[in-house]
């Protein structure tokens, strides 16, 4: 099985793809102003999900994140009831029984939700909190590979909006064109988009680092090997000698570039194809 299969295997189902930080926003906004019970968003890591996040809910939020546990998000939910909760990738909690269920209680489609635990009555008594208490948290889970691993999990994606944030190499190179201050790496890496095959914010943050200890930046792209077609399309794309779309096909086709699909695919991925449109 090849690996973009794999991928499109692993990918939740009834999605809706988005490919620019704009529509992004768009809908952490809506979250932020209560429209949206639940959000699920998936992404490779390095695109600043949890930044807009953060941003957009002006870190007034129940922040459940690295290794917590079914038990202290139980405890997390009761102090902060009512709040906006944010998942910040936790594969430990909808990987476990009991993490589950805490996350089919929190996301249910009721405003107010019922959530309960029923072990380690000691350690609640201590702390003063309920076996069981009601709050009309909204939450979000963000994380970089969700896996439906049972049908509790594929529950989850039922009862709310599934995100899957795949921008292109240019629109993240756009992006950080909005705080990243170093003009010489940013146009480095503008000449060579076409061989960024995972686009991420930290190729950024990493070359800026190299360069501050007067080493070799532009290593952090030498892993990828350099495709000829990819920098034919690209070439291509930001030529003016070409005025329409099908004249950049046919010259991609006459240089030897492959097929027209090929191009499109090419396209798609360097940041001139978009689509907001719902998965399978």
């Amino acid at each position: 099985m090849s690996l973009s299969r794999k991928r499109r295997r692993e990918q939740p189902h009834k999605v809706l793809h988005l490919t620019t930080y704009e529509r992004l926003e768009e809908y952490l906004g809506a979250f932020a102003r209560g429209h949206f019970h639940l959000l699920i968003l998936v992404g490779s890591g390095g695109l600043a999900k949890s930044r807009l996040v953060r941003a957009v809910l002006d870190d007034k939020a129940c922040w459940i994140a690295g290794s917590a546990t079914p038990f202290g998000m139980y405890v997390k939910l009761y102090r902060h009831r009512d709040q906006f909760v944010v998942i910040d990738d936790v594969d430990a909690l909808y990987a476990d029984r009991s993490g589950v269920r805490l996350l089919k209680c929190l996301c249910q489609t009721e405003v107010e939700k019922a959530v309960a635990w029923h072990s380690d009555a000691r350690s609640l008594e201590r702390q003063a909190i309920p076996r069981e208490f009601t709050t009309k948290s909204k939450a979000i889970i963000i994380c970089n590979d969700w896996k439906t691993l049972n049908k509790n999990v594929a529950a989850l994606q039922d009862r709310g909006h599934v995100l899957l944030f795949q921008p292109s190499a240019a629109e993240v190179h756009a992006q950080a064109g909005k705080w990243f201050d170093d003009r010489e790496i940013y146009e480095w890496f503008a000449e060579n988009l076409h061989r960024v095959r995972e686009p991420s914010l930290r190729h950024y943050e990493r070359a800026k680092e190299l360069k501050a200890a007067n080493m070799d930046w532009k290593v952090v792209l030498t892993p990828e090997e350099e495709n000829p077609r990819a920098r034919l399309a690209a070439e291509l794309l930001s030529s003016t000698d070409y005025n329409s779309t099908a004249s950049r096909v046919r010259a991609f086709v006459d240089q030897g570039g492959g097929c027209r699909a090929t191009f499109f695919n090419y396209r798609r991925r360097l940041g001139g194809g978009k689509s907001d449109r719902l998965g399978p």
